[in-house]
């Protein structure tokens, strides 16, 4: 479909209604929701909402992360702006991560996912391998 106005050749629409439609493959808010529904990211930026914190400590704080993993995320807030990251000029060098404001912002609809997680999670039906808290 590559002669219609408004089709690209892999069949993405173009136009600019469409760019800013979630569903839509160029929409460049697609790329923030993908970042925010990723469990670690929302789970790193809520870890950070009491103020800066050590690698070490968001580690201990989200269990299960690996090193790798966690820094990954970390750096992909970063890039994003929702995270900063300072060195302090110590020996050993102290590295903390904050919430930048717009970091902060995610962590209202942040909240209110995790409201509703709590309230509704005894009437999700669950696989029955599925061996995690029921609370959340």
């Amino acid at each position: 479909m590559t002669g219609q106005s408004g089709v690209s050749p892999v069949g993405a629409r173009t136009d600019a209604a469409h760019r800013h439609d979630i569903y839509g493959l160029l929409c460049p808010g697609r790329e923030i929701f993908e970042l925010l529904a990723n469990k670690w990211t929302g789970l790193a930026i809520t870890a950070l909402a009491d103020g800066p914190r050590r690698f070490g400590e968001l580690r201990r704080k989200l269990e299960g992360i690996s090193p790798k993993v966690l820094t990954r995320t970390l750096r992909r807030l970063e890039d994003y702006g929702l995270v900063l990251r300072t060195v302090h000029a110590e020996v050993p060098p102290r590295v903390e991560y904050e919430l930048t404001a717009l970091g902060r912002g995610a962590l209202e609809p942040l909240a209110q996912l995790r409201t509703w997680i709590r309230a509704n999670t005894a009437h999700f039906t669950r696989p029955e391998e599925w061996t995690g808290p029921a609370g959340g």
